[in-house]
């Protein structure tokens, strides 16, 4: 099953139209891993490093490495539950139109 609740992308893997909605997708999942990696270093790194030096001491990196993991795991729920809610709404699209 695909990130859009179906296997419409994968069923006919030469039509043209299902490539290039396949690459949209990619480029929207390349998109938001760059903000993620960006606000991960904005917040992480203003709130763990607050005089940049020419290294990180000990304890920054463990600071910065813990805010990461959190900051990532938070991504993630919220990422699930938007594609869970997604796919729920696409599905009910689905059924309301098909009693039409």
């Amino acid at each position: 099953m695909d990130s859009l609740g179906g296997a419409g992308l994968s069923a006919f893997p030469n039509d043209p139209k299902m490539q290039i909605m396949r690459q949209v997708q990619q480029e929207a999942a390349m998109q938001n891993a760059r903000m993620l990696v960006e606000k991960l270093n904005e917040h992480c790194f203003e709130r763990c490093v607050p005089k940049p030096g020419t290294s990180l001491s000990k304890g920054e990196e463990g600071c910065f490495t813990s805010c990461m993991e959190k900051y990532m795991q938070a991504w993630n729920t919220v990422s699930k539950q938007y594609v869970a809610r997604i796919q729920r709404e696409s599905q009910q699209g689905a059924l309301g139109a098909g009693g039409l």
